[in-house]
């Protein structure tokens, strides 16, 4: 039996993206034929760099897969360990998730011992390459894990063009992101609703997701303000934010004070349990992601598994996930241009999206995602 081992986060750390995204990798090594094991970090952040309120799940873990918690971020010894560790296991193929420069050195370091075996090949998914908040030491530690690594699999063109700021010579290979299917079926929208205490007849846009500065929330509050005060008579616009503070909340209270639109925010803004991910997708007419800068983003997996329309804004690959006018709106990241759009899918209606959504869809595959893997293993060096 071929054997796979993923480096990277998984529970009990809390889901998001990264460990949302490993859990399900790992399953469909599983489907694939593949002994799989989840080598987990055993510290993943110092506490004082998590910017959240914990890192960790009240969930249980998967009992479906195996996850073993070894690798402390922060500690040289422990890096050495592991990676002699997986230097004996030997698997056919390492797959490392990259998306901070922090981890550079810790997952370097352990695949430099790995590859001594000369047998396991490495595949690195990179998320970003050039980190959306840069801090001193980012292009260090990102080419001293590069080197590492045999090959890559990208998610965006602006991923696949940063990379080769830092590597030439080795195979890479772009994929589409996945759906994240994992999170239950779509609920209805009277249903998601009641659940959450909405009133039927709003007009809800969702903005889901950790909350930084990257991600333009600032921005969406002032476009709410535009489309409420260009509007009167209409039912109200409202704004669901979903998703856990990872700056100074106080700068977004302060902003919604300002501009007088707290009775149209639906504020949710503590970590969102899997089990409630379907009741604010079902909730939503639209979902907005009003990035200031982006390469990919979770969140558009996520509404095409939900099959919910989307309005981005036209940076990084955001655009090319979402076909202007066929399975959503694409705006340049402007308060006026936001707005514009948001007018412009309530024009369209959401049913003129749907049919798009689910034809657009099928495109987003675990299988794809695994075969690009192993193919561009096999060409690694």
């Amino acid at each position: 039996m071929k054997s796979v081992v993923i480096l990277g986060s998984a529970h009990p750390f809390r889901g998001g993206g990264i460990v949302t995204f490993n859990e399900r990798l790992a399953r469909e090594f599983q489907q694939q034929g593949y002994h799989t094991t989840i080598y987990n970090f055993s510290v993943q952040y110092p506490g004082f760099l998590f910017p959240g309120k914990t890192q960790y799940s009240d969930q249980p873990p998967p009992k479906d897969l195996e996850i073993l918690s070894r690798l402390h971020s922060m500690n040289p010894l422990n890096w050495l360990k592991v990676g002699n560790e997986l230097k004996k296991l030997a698997p056919d193929l390492v797959v490392v998730r990259f998306w901070l420069p922090l981890m550079g050195p810790a997952l370097g370091t352990v695949l430099r011992r790995i590859k001594r075996n000369d047998h396991t090949k490495i595949v690195a998914i990179t998320d970003n390459v050039i980190p959306h908040e840069k801090r001193p030491g980012d292009r260090l530690f990102t080419r001293y894990f590069l080197r590492s690594c045999d090959a890559f699999v990208t998610m965006s063109e602006q991923v696949t063009h940063d990379l080769g700021q830092f590597i030439t010579g080795k195979p890479v290979q772009q994929v589409l992101h996945p759906l994240y299917d994992n999170f239950g079926d779509a609920v209805g929208k009277t249903v998601a609703r009641q659940h959450l205490g909405i009133d039927l007849q709003d007009k809800v846009l969702l903005f889901f997701g950790f909350i930084r500065k990257y991600k333009g929330l600032d921005v969406l509050l002032e476009s709410l303000k535009y489309i409420n005060d260009n509007n009167p008579g209409s039912p109200p616009f409202k704004l669901l934010v979903a998703g856990e503070f990872y700056e100074d909340e106080k700068t977004y209270t302060d902003l919604i004070a300002r501009l007088g639109i707290g009775d149209n925010l639906i504020m949710r803004t503590g970590f969102i349990p899997d089990s409630e991910v379907k009741y604010f997708f079902g909730a939503a007419d639209v979902v907005i992601q009003p990035y200031r800068h982006a390469t990919q983003s979770g969140v558009t997996p996520l509404a095409y598994h939900f099959e919910k329309p989307m309005i981005v804004t036209n940076v990084g690959a955001l655009a090319s996930y979402v076909p202007h006018e066929t399975v959503g709106l694409v705006a340049e990241p402007n308060v006026q241009a936001i707005g514009d759009a948001i007018i412009r899918y309530y024009e369209l209606g959401e049913d003129y999206f749907i049919p798009h959504l689910r034809s657009e869809k099928r495109r987003y595959s675990w299988v794809n995602l695994v075969k690009a893997i192993e193919e561009v293993a096999a060409r690694g060096s």
